[in-house]
């Protein structure tokens, strides 16, 4: 990193900002690969919608993992280099699916987007005021992620609610 770009970084040390970086890294990749697999084994009502919104996501946590990166990077440091460091490192974890069906996934994929959520909400947080670059790139982050919940919470309150008036035209 240069020197003008190292004196923007102000009450925060270089080495915990790449610390914390990483940890979202993490959760990035297996934000990916959660949705990636979702996508494959999605089951049930509206699973076309299901799936579309779960690509979709899938490339948005790829570009995320991706900006990550680069300002690890900028910031002379070294993005994790091993999968295994992904489990060890994660703010959010990585539960596999065990039921297939779009309802129980979409439930998954917002609690994780929940998770997202709160953690890049903290790394904004640390880094308002003292590293500008890091802040903004956290906040288009942080935007997608509401996004993303919005998006998967509107999914499934309309699969559950046609779901619903189904089992009661039914009865």
């Amino acid at each position: 990193m240069g020197l003008k770009g190292r004196s923007i970084i102000k009450g925060i040390e270089v080495s915990e900002l790449i610390a914390i970086l990483n940890k979202a890294y993490a959760d990035e990749w297996l934000a990916y690969y959660q949705y990636f697999i979702e996508a494959k084994v999605v089951k049930g009502i509206m699973k076309d919608a299901a799936l579309a919104e779960l690509q979709e996501h899938a490339n948005d946590e790829l570009r995320h993992a991706n900006m990550i990166a680069d300002r690890i990077l900028q910031l002379e440091g070294t993005p994790l280099l091993r999968p295994e460091e992904w489990f060890l490192q994660t703010n959010c974890g990585y539960d596999a699916p065990v039921e297939f069906d779009v309802v129980n996934l979409l439930e998954d994929a917002i609690k994780s987007e929940q998770c997202a959520i709160t953690v890049y909400s903290q790394i904004a947080d640390l880094t308002r005021d003292k590293d500008i670059v890091t802040y903004d790139m956290v906040s288009q982050i942080l935007a997608d992620e509401v996004e993303h919940e919005e998006d998967l919470q509107s999914l499934h309150d309309d699969i559950t609610e046609f779901i619903a008036e189904l089992k009661a035209k039914i009865l």
